[in-house]
């Protein structure tokens, strides 16, 4: 009995604990379901909340991204390294795609793939061509300073431009460096600031989709870093070059400049001295002929002496020099005949004396006539002043113009000087017809009488002037007294008179002399002047009709 209760006690006790767990564990049931509920809505909002984080950051990466895109430079060249590899690969993927297809191709498919490699492999090496040197290096050109050429050494006050010009241009060069390397800076904070919105959000992305995109970004950066830290240190050397090639060039200008100073205060002085020696002339010598020539041999020795001081100041091998001018004379003597022909004549014209400013000349110049008088003689030619004469009214039919002759025409043309030395007066002829009934040797005393009245004081200055040439020339015939000669013509008897008259003025006494001559031949009975006439015979008797055979003929 007793074990029977006790096996009552037992299986009762059990069954109420069984009750009691049961009721114990579905309570806790419900808790859990609650737990789970809250904890996805944490996660929820976490994930929203991170979408949101990365949405935000995404619209701050855009906007670096346009900010990164103005830098077009750096930008333009570290795509191009990236093309240039990215072709690189893919060519040498190709290669050995093609060198398999070569070994194992079977069938018509993979013929045509290895013809179709074979193009792509021709393209993207031509591709490779074009950017060559673009993989060697990113930003190679970019991050390479201005090239210095060879500095010239200034010798000359024209380096002095040619230097300033150089630094100038180096300088210029040096600020674009500079620039782009602050516009690399600027790039690389854009670039930072883009590398620490990735690291925040590859945190967010437990998918890792920005992983691989931050990951290109960091050695991105990398490699401008690189690229500012060369630049860097490349500015400060190229910098420092700069500072000695600027300072040697400003040393060598200030050694110019002084150099120039002085041969200025030189040549100063030596027109200084040509200008006082210019006064003395002026004073002393009162002839105009002889006073011009003394002042154009001054100015010519002040401009020689003036090349030499600049020529021994500025030739610093004055052999070598010599040497080139006597290998290139031959072919500067061909080339400038005409020039240093007309310096010879100058010459010749000078020493000699055959020509003087002032003097009253003629020149045949390629068929033509020209008589004036000479303004200048200058190293290369002589100047006229065309005047009104004989030759201007028979030939030419002008006068006044200003004519240039080269000086070598001493050599090749004619020349008439026609007041030499001291000779100041020339032969003058006129001739008039006289009929062969007329009295001529009346007309030619008449015309004698006339031509002596007017030319006897020139003749007296000429007497004196070719007694003063005797000293210089062989003088034979030294009548001056007037000529008178007569001629047979188809009209008549032609009467010339040749008479001495001033050279400047021959048209004028001519003139005179040959209305004197017209009224002394009107006003004799004997004397008729004869021109070509024409004589005209008219008969004015006239003629009956005849009859013949009872016909008017």
């Amino acid at each position: 009995m007793k074990k029977i209760f006790l096996f009552t006690f037992l299986f009762l006790a059990s069954f109420v604990y069984a009750l009691d767990a049961n009721s114990i564990t579905a309570i806790p049931s419900v808790d859990d379901s609650n737990q789970t509920q809250i904890e996805q809505e944490r996660l929820a909002k976490e994930k929203q909340k991170r979408a949101q984080e990365i949405e935000k950051y995404l619209a701050q990466l855009q906007e670096i991204e346009q900010e990164i895109s103005q830098e077009k430079v750096w930008m333009k060249s570290y795509a191009s390294y990236l093309t240039s590899l990215d072709v690189r690969n893919s060519l040498e993927k190709i290669k050995e795609r093609i060198d398999y297809l070569k070994k194992h191709a079977k069938n018509l498919n993979d013929k045509d793939e290895l013809n179709a490699l074979i193009s792509k492999k021709m393209i993207l090496t031509s591709q490779i061509e074009k950017l060559k040197g673009k993989d060697s290096a990113p930003f190679t050109k970019l991050i390479t300073p201005p090239i210095i050429e060879d500095v010239p050494s200034i010798s000359n006050p024209f380096d002095i431009f040619t230097g300033m010009s150089l630094i100038k241009t180096l300088n210029t060069g040096f600020e674009g460096y500079k620039k782009r390397r602050d516009s690399l800076k600027e790039l690389i904070e854009l670039l930072q600031k883009e590398n620490e919105i990735y690291q925040k959000i590859t945190p967010l992305d437990p998918k890792g989709i920005y992983t691989k995109e931050a990951k290109s970004k960091k050695k991105e950066l990398d490699r401008f870093t690189t690229a500012l830290d060369t630049i860097n240190a490349t500015s400060d050397v190229y910098q420092k070059r700069l500072e000695i090639i600027e300072l040697n060039i400003n040393k060598a200008i200030e050694i110019q400049v002084y150099r120039l100073m002085k041969i200025g205060i030189i040549i100063l002085v030596v027109f200084f001295i040509f200008f006082l020696l210019k006064q003395v002339v002026k004073k002393y010598i009162t002839d105009n002929e002889r006073f011009y020539m003394a002042n154009k041999i001054i100015t010519f020795m002040n401009f020689t002496l003036i090349v030499l001081i600049l020529f021994f100041n500025y030739i610093e091998n004055v052999s070598y020099l010599v040497t080139i001018l006597g290998f290139a004379s031959a072919g500067i003597a061909i080339a400038m005949k005409d020039w240093f022909m007309s310096i010879l004549g100058w010459l010749v014209i000078v020493i000699g004396g055959s020509i003087h400013v002032g003097d009253r000349i003629r020149v045949d110049m390629d068929g033509m006539k020209y008589v004036g008088d000479v303004m200048d003689i200058s190293l290369l030619r002589m100047t006229i002043l065309e005047d009104i004469t004989l030759t201007s009214i028979m030939q030419n039919r002008r006068a006044g113009r200003i004519i240039f002759v080269p000086n070598n025409y001493v050599f090749t043309r004619m020349i008439a000087n026609y007041t030499h030395s001291s000779l100041k007066t020339v032969w003058d002829g006129i001739k008039i017809t006289i009929t062969y009934d007329s009295n001529h040797k009346k007309a030619m005393h008449l015309v004698k009488e006339i031509t002596r009245k007017y030319s006897k004081g020139y003749t007296d200055i000429t007497r004196k002037q070719l007694n003063k040439l005797r000293h210089n020339y062989s003088l034979k015939n030294t009548n001056v007294e007037p000529r008178i000669y007569s001629f047979i013509a188809p009209n008549g008897l032609d009467i010339e008179a040749w008479y001495l008259t001033n050279a400047y003025g021959t048209l004028t006494l001519r003139s005179v002399i040959s209305s004197d001559i017209v009224d002394a031949f009107n006003q004799a009975d004997d004397i008729t002047i004869a021109y070509p006439t024409q004589k005209l015979n008219i008969s004015m008797q006239s003629e009956e009709p005849s009859e013949h055979n009872h016909e008017m003929v």
